[in-house]
């Protein structure tokens, strides 16, 4: 568990949702915030949403001889009360963080669970928040409800018999931009809580609903807060409860005035005993229309497109999700439970446990959408309020690595998005898909390092999978996909990308580079290795003939002793561009005389870049075997580590965007110069530090031995998102909840050395702590688990479904032992292999 309290809480906000559902965010002090409910993010950093329209919120009245009532939120942080003053400027309804909160709080995380400890020394009872939404692998249905489920937890401290009120409120989540509060309704349910509604047409894009449920015992419901002008509805609900006078209804009163509604429980505690509330709030907004219509995305459509978000297909309001959650409850958070257990019971380094568990709430944020028909869609990152780089990008989502071993069935279906969606008759992939689902225009590069990782992921889902008839189905495609990249970029056959090639920077790289490079032969060698399982001869000799003259170029051409650099390279080549513009007789041109000096802006030639290998790491991670020498790859990565981590960075000029590591904080740079010859303006992020290639590297060393210098690494980047400068749930990069800090899910592989094959049914394991026992957390698309060594035993332990293994590599202490085991693990008997 991690343990954020004072300062360190401030910038805590844990996403708390459902995958391709929207969600809500749990602060460091209790509150609820970030209201992302209608498909497009709403970071406000504050307890309300969009103009302050959305408040969820408990209140705790004591009752006896010194009545107390206060909001359950520990101290607003000085640092937003600006914010709160301004957000409240023009709006009649007021919000909760004027109330009366609990002296102090701490938040305790371990994602997908976050926990909030308040405590006031003029209250008796002691609470606990504890937010969710079910999490649980291969189980993609359940992962993905539109609801936040809070638990609040009241023990007496007391000597004496406490009597208390509890109140959970929620504003309306639902209100229609056509018919707005007057149209905005809620009604008791019977037992359970408020259901809330709004009477837009039902084809409208505010057409939706929201549910408070009990999801214990059975509240007091007040279905309608008081309908008036100004504060009254907040003014009045607090005297109700301050005073004793909370009153249950079914709806009625004025239709002015902010809508919401809200639930009592009545509880009495002796010394020392404690009552847990579990509530469910939910949410449903079906119908979206996608109003992105720039020629990157899909040709204009006449009128928006309409497409609607994945649950709409499974619930059939916010009132059924509520039924629904309440009916699974137990189920739901013990299957969420056991998942967290086992990821924060593996005997990982801390910072190694933050780095997974953390990301792992990129899922369950506004970046990703999910379509009715299952297909998930996403952006690259949120801005404030709008997605930031649309698409799932395949350059971007190359690092990601969480939804391929945790929803297998997802990610294949990205897979189908890239190579049956979005690629042209001719081979080229847009490298940002269409949503809703459709063809892409294709009147822009495509991208080098997504478009090959693309073919390399074909491989990796095969693996995963173990579904011939899915390899069968994509090959043709994967085999176009690259035939157009070699034609692009590698023309003349030799197995080395020199055309300019475009790639995750935002430019073009113009020659051959360690980093597209490795990223092509590991496409080729995975071509070859399935084009082999398919009996096409051929095409497989063809592309080990490529992977083995590519490799030998970069080790003759691209390798300086140290590290795989870039040769600059726009003569001789088939595209003439950048040669014709230098052709210009204008001297007085100060662009001009730098191109004509330095050659074409934006490349790196012989500095020393942190992407330099990743072909390698991701070979490695997919079990794809390269040609590529190992020695040199090592021999790279050790300068990576040397030349470009920077324990201090206060000394590092970065005039590109900061504010991902700066001052004294250390970081990895994307690329440094040690031999010199840096560019004048040398590829426009080179300079920053991204938490995404940090994982990336961290994994690579730690699969090549250096588990040290990975670590160093993994902690660097944790250490800058400590609560209080950052958030610790919030990667960003070019938006937050960046799509590429999921590379940190490697470090698991790496540190476990896990990798399975449903095809071969092979477990390959080999810890590289060097400490035992070593227990782990894996899931395979099947099944998931624990694994667990001791100094004679492997055991697998299975949480759900099976794991089949016929054959298990072993490396242990630098020795290897292949052992044949023809066994299944299940979750009525775990397998135990003894060595």
């Amino acid at each position: 568990m991690f343990v954020y309290d004072g300062q360190r809480a401030l910038q805590v906000a844990m996403p708390v949702g459902g995958i391709g559902t929207g969600n809500v965010s749990l602060a460091g002090n209790g509150a609820i915030e970030d209201f992302s409910l209608y498909h497009q993010p709403l970071k406000t950093a504050m307890p309300d949403g969009h103009e302050a329209r959305e408040a969820a919120f408990g209140l705790l009245h004591v009752r006896g001889k010194k009545p107390v009532t206060r909001l359950l939120e520990g101290p607003l942080p000085p640092e937003k009360i600006y914010c709160f003053g301004l957000k409240a400027q023009g709006f009649r309804h007021g919000g909760q963080e004027g109330m009366p909160r609990f002296a102090k709080s701490k938040f305790v995380g371990e994602f997908p669970f976050g926990h909030v400890h308040l405590s006031d020394p003029k209250v008796p009872l002691a609470v606990t928040l504890t937010a969710f939404n079910p999490y649980i692998p291969l189980d993609d249905k359940n992962s993905g409800i539109p609801c936040a489920i809070l638990e609040y937890t009241f023990t007496n401290r007391s000597r004496q018999t406490v009597t208390f009120d509890f109140v959970y409120s929620l504003s309306h989540l639902a209100v229609g931009k056509k018919s707005g509060w007057r149209g905005a309704s809620g009604r008791a349910v019977a037992g359970r809580g408020v259901l809330f509604t709004n009477d837009e047409t039902a084809d409208s894009e505010t057409f939706g609903s929201a549910a408070l449920y009990s999801l214990g015992p059975t509240p007091v419901i007040k279905s309608a807060w008081f309908r008036g002008g100004w504060f009254d509805a907040l003014s009045a609900l607090w005297r109700e409860v301050d005073e004793e006078r909370f009153a249950a209804n079914d709806g009625g009163g004025s239709a002015e005035g902010r809508p919401g509604g809200s639930i009592l429980f009545k509880g009495k505690l002796k010394p020392g005993q404690a009552v847990t509330y579990p509530l469910v709030f939910t949410w449903y907004v079906p119908n979206v229309y996608w109003q992105r219509t720039d020629q990157e995305l899909t040709a204009p459509p006449e009128a928006a497109p309409f497409w609607q978000p994945y649950y709409a297909g499974q619930w059939r309001d916010a009132g059924d999700v509520a039924e629904y959650v309440r009916a699974h409850y137990a189920s739901l958070r013990a299957r969420t439970l056991a998942f967290k257990d086992a990821l924060f019971g593996s005997t990982l380094p801390p910072a190694v446990l933050d780095a997974v568990s953390a990301n792992l709430g990129i899922l369950k944020s506004p970046t990703v959408l999910r379509q009715k028909n299952g297909n998930l869609w996403a952006w690259e990152g949120c801005g404030v309020g709008w997605g930031s780089c649309a698409g799932t990008c395949t350059h971007v989502w190359n690092y990601a690595q969480a939804m391929p071993h945790l929803f297998p069935r997802l990610e294949r279906g990205i897979r189908e998005q890239e190579l049956l969606r979005s690629m042209a008759a001719d081979g080229h992939v847009n490298f940002r898909a269409a949503l809703p689902d459709g063809p892409r225009l294709h009147n822009f590069h495509a991208a080098a390092d997504g478009q090959l990782g693309g073919i390399m992921k074909v491989w990796r889902e095969w693996q995963i999978s173990g579904d011939e008839a899915w390899l069968r189905k994509m090959w043709p495609q994967a085999r176009l996909s690259l035939e157009f990249c070699i034609g692009q970029w590698d023309p003349d056959r030799k197995g080395v990308l020199v055309e300019p090639h475009h790639n995750t920077y935002d430019i073009e790289f113009w020659g051959p580079d360690g980093m597209c490079n490795t990223i092509y032969l590991g496409a080729l060698s995975a071509a070859a290795e399935m084009a082999a399982a398919l009996s096409a001869d051929a095409d497989a000799a063809e592309y080990r003939r490529l992977s083995a003259a590519g490799a030998r170029f970069l080790d003759t051409e691209l390798f300086n002793g140290e590290y795989y650099y870039q040769k600059v390279r726009y003569r001789e080549l088939r595209d003439r561009s950048f040669a014709q513009l230098i052709a210009k007789d204008a001297d007085d041109d100060e662009a001009l005389a730098l191109l004509k000096k330095e050659g074409p802006k934006y490349q790196y030639g012989t500095g020393c870049l942190s992407d330099g290998v990743i072909g390698a790491w991701m070979a490695a991670l997919y079990g794809i075997k390269t040609p590529l020498n190992r020695a040199n790859v090592r021999r790279a990565l050790a300068a990576i580590y040397r030349h470009n981590f920077r324990r201090d960075l206060s000394e590092h000029v970065n005039l590109q965007r900061p504010g991902y590591a700066l001052g004294h904080e250390a970081g990895l740079l994307l690329c440094s110069w040690p031999r010199g010859g840096k560019p004048t303006l040398p590829f426009v992020y080179s300079d920053e530090v991204w938490t995404g290639i940090e994982y990336q590297v961290a994994a690579h060393l730690i699969l090549e031995g250096k588990v040290k210098e990975g670590l160093n690494l993994v902690q660097a980047a944790r250490s800058r998102y400590d609560g209080r400068a950052r958030n610790p749930y919030d990667e960003y990069e070019c938006g937050s909840y960046y799509a590429r800090a999921m590379a940190s899910y490697a470090l698991l592989a790496a540190l476990s050395g896990y990798r399975y094959s449903a095809v071969s049914k092979t477990l390959w394991f080999g810890p590289r702590t060097g400490k035992l026992p070593f227990k782990v957390f894996f899931s395979a698309a099947n099944g998931y688990g624990t694994l667990t060594l001791t100094k004679n035993a492997l055991t697998m332990t299975m949480l759900e479904g099976t794991l089949p293994v016929d054959k298990l590599v072993l490396t242990i202490g630098g020795k290897t032992k292949t052992l044949t085991v023809n066994l299944t693990a299940s979750v009525e008997m775990p397998a135990v292999v003894k060595y």
